[in-house]
Order: structure tokens, then C-alpha cells, then sequence
């Protein structure tokens, strides 16, 4: 039996959010598949909710979750800060677009590929990615070690 043509056959559109350095700032670094110490990346809640009100679906991929207990961390953490996903996962479903932290953006082209990828720094490692991050959390009463 077939539904083609009908709204419930047409399925979510995924996008793949990463966790620690996309929702979890992660300036703390890693501390425990359970210790998420950092407020979420400044208007990141705000993004999710959008797009899932436009009818995406809002999948968290993290390797944190290969860990015990890692799926409940950050699902405790979303629900602490009140940020609503559609699924936590370490498995990465086929999606329409990955938000990542830890990615480059192939442009079609090898050419100069590996010296980028040797290069490459999180944004939390950049100086500038980081000054502006924490600059944010500390005007809204918030420490950062």
C-alpha cells in the first residue's frame, strides 16, 4: 500500500546538530562523560527551536554518547536548559546538512586539503572564537575557568 502524495508520507528533513562545541560551548574542555560544566553557545536554543518549528528534525550526534551514560548526560543537559531535539544519538542518520564543530567544508577540491586539515582548529580554540564566547557568558553572570 502506498502513500505517495500524502503529508504523512513526506519525511523529516535531519539536520545533525554535534554536541559539545555546538550546543555545549565546551570552553571547559573534556571533564567526564557526565561533567557538562558550560552554559550552551549563545543563541544556539534559539537556531534548534526554529528550525524544528519549521517542521526539521533536530538530531544530537556526539561521541559522548559511545560512553556510559554519555546519551542521559546530554539529555539531562538539554532538558536543564530547556533545549528540545528530536533524538540524541552516536549514530549519524542521513541528513540534509551536519553542524559541527570539529569540520571542514570540502570545496570540491583536493588540492591543499591536507595542509588544511593539519591546520585546522575548533572554533573554541581559536583565540578570537573564544574571547567572543566567553565575553558573552560573563555579561550574562557567568564564569568561565
Amino acid at each position: 500500500m502506498s502513500n505517495a502524495g500524502s503529508m504523512s508520507s513526506i519525511p523529516k528533513q535531519t539536520i545533525i546538530f554535534d554536541f559539545d562545541g555546538v550546543i555545549h560551548s565546551y570552553v571547559s574542555g573534556w571533564q567526564g562523560v557526565d561533567v557538562i560544566p558550560d552554559p550552551p553557545v549563545p543563541g544556539i536554543k534559539d537556531v534548534i527551536k526554529e528550525l524544528r518549528g519549521e517542521g526539521y528534525e533536530v538530531v544530537v550526534v556526539s561521541t559522548r554518547c559511545y560512553y556510559d551514560g554519555g546519551i542521559e548526560a546530554i539529555e539531562k543537559y538539554l532538558k536543564r536548559n530547556n533545549i528540545e531535539v528530536d533524538r540524541v544519538t552516536g549514530e549519524k542518520p542521513p541528513a540534509i546538512v551536519t553542524v559541527d564543530d570539529r569540520a571542514i567544508c570540502f570545496s570540491g577540491k583536493a588540492e591543499g586539503l591536507v595542509d588544511e586539515i593539519k591546520r585546522f582548529k575548533p572554533w573554541m580554540k581559536k583565540r578570537e572564537g573564544l574571547s567572543d564566547t566567553v565575553e558573552k557568558l560573563r555579561k550574562k553572570g557567568l564564569t568561565v575557568e
